[in-house]
């Protein structure tokens, strides 16, 4: 914003996932007032007036969604700048999100995020390709050279590092916001009782024994989606067992131990936010909380975003001390500094998307130490996604210096490497 209100005669265009459109025009009428920012929604016929009537605004902000219906009314349009924020939408070089943007005829291009590479570092080159299109090859020279060889040969680490680093302005907390206090970060690992141990046991036996069968039938790479669904239960088993089985009675040592760090944490005074990737697990909490007369407020994807802005005032300065949060719909672009604690239910394969949740309390505008803590059940898949972060950061590590993000998606794993997920 300060950018662009230091180039106030000019017209930029600026992308967004859908739940930050306000976020961004309260930040415009906060910071610089006198720049006319529009935020372009409503139906089609009312967007097309919109976009027909930029010359009146400085600033217009969209979606990625509605870029991709809208994107031929943007074709006879040009910008000063495009900006994508939380760039990492387009790390698809194939998805609309990507070829939509692609097409945006803008002088200089912007990408922001904290994650340029997630799962692979085909996907710096997507984000690339938005900004200098051809600058890393085209995409099929760049796998051959840089992609498929970075595990075998270091030298081709230091060359793409070599690439990039121009481009890259990185600023990290620690470097600008010398005030904002430490966080504080740890494991706590849950021992699951005889019932939820039996439950995963035996799930996860006859996930090994379908695997092996496609290893050996070579149907591994065709089943993928299946495994993952496997995968997906076998997680849950170690949260919730009651959203997998019907009549499931035997308790969540995950969801005790919850409990009782809330419990604890509430009598200290403090406010808590509790990140699930799954919206049922989540429910459950909240139920699980209204019987222990604890006060919560809730946010996952079905909260329109006009509404989130108010979920978080409210949270802010409430005396609701727990906020039950979506790791998709609220790990990004919300401020709840008057939380200190935050407590992650379950892994995520990508441990730089849980610390941009981590970062709804650890920003600017916080006075406290920020506690920050993983519950991870004992002898579970768990364990062996903490095991696979650590690993594949290592390459993104050396590629990025000090670790950009973590990489692990499940379409980017061996048959051994999903075995050991079960066993």
């Amino acid at each position: 914003i300060a950018f662009l209100l230091s180039n106030k005669n000019s017209r930029s265009l600026i992308v967004v996932p859908t739940s930050l459109v306000y976020n961004w025009i309260h930040e415009f009428k906060k910071f610089a007032p006198d720049m006319k920012a529009l935020a372009v929604n409503g139906s089609k016929s009312c967007r097309e007036n919109q976009i027909n009537n930029v010359d009146k605004y400085d600033v217009i902000i969209t979606t990625y969604n509605l870029l991709k219906r809208d994107i031929g009314m943007y074709e006879n349009v040009s910008f000063d700048y495009c900006l994508l924020d939380e760039a990492q939408y387009i790390k698809n070089p194939h998805s609309q999100n990507a070829e939509s943007v692609k097409r945006i005829n803008a002088r200089t291009r912007f990408a922001i995020t904290g994650t340029p590479v997630e799962n692979s570092v085909m996907e710096l080159w997507s984000i690339f390709d938005f900004i200098m299109p051809g600058y890393l090859y085209d995409e099929k020279r760049f796998s051959v050279r840089y992609y498929k060889k970075l595990k075998e040969e270091a030298v081709v680490i230091e060359d793409l590092k070599r690439l990039v680093k121009p481009f890259i302005l990185r600023r990290r907390k620690k470097d600008v916001m010398e005030e904002l206090p430490d966080k504080i970060e740890r494991t706590l690992m849950v021992t699951m009782g005889d019932e939820q141990r039996k439950a995963y046991g035996v799930y996860a036996e006859h996930a090994v024994e379908l695997i092996e069968k496609k290893v050996k039938q070579d149907e591994f790479k065709n089943s993928k989606i299946e495994i993952l669904a496997y995968i997906t239960k076998l997680r849950q088993l170690c949260l919730d067992p009651s959203i997998v089985m019907e009549d499931y009675n035997g308790g969540s040592a995950k969801m005790e131990a919850l409990v009782e760090l809330l419990t604890q944490s509430i009598s200290e005074g403090h406010k808590v936010l509790v990140f699930s990737q799954f919206t049922s697990v989540l429910k459950n909490i909240g139920n699980r909380l209204e019987l222990e007369g604890v006060d919560y407020s809730y946010l996952d994807g079905s909260v329109p975003s006009k509404d989130r802005i108010n979920l978080v005032d409210e949270f802010n300065s409430g005396s609701s001390p727990v906020f039950l949060i979506s790791l998709k719909a609220g790990g990004t672009g919300l401020n709840l500094t008057s939380a200190d604690i935050v407590i992650h239910f379950d892994p995520w394969w990508n441990p730089a998307v849980e610390q941009q949740a981590t970062d709804r309390a650890h920003r600017i505008g916080q006075r406290n130490v920020v506690e920050v803590i993983k519950l991870i059940t004992r002898g579970t898949i768990e364990e062996k996604i903490l095991q696979l972060q650590s690993e594949k950061e290592k390459l993104i590590d050396s590629l990025l210096d000090d670790g950009l993000s973590g990489t692990c998606g499940i379409a980017s794993l061996t048959e051994k490497q999903v075995l050991e997920l079960f066993t």
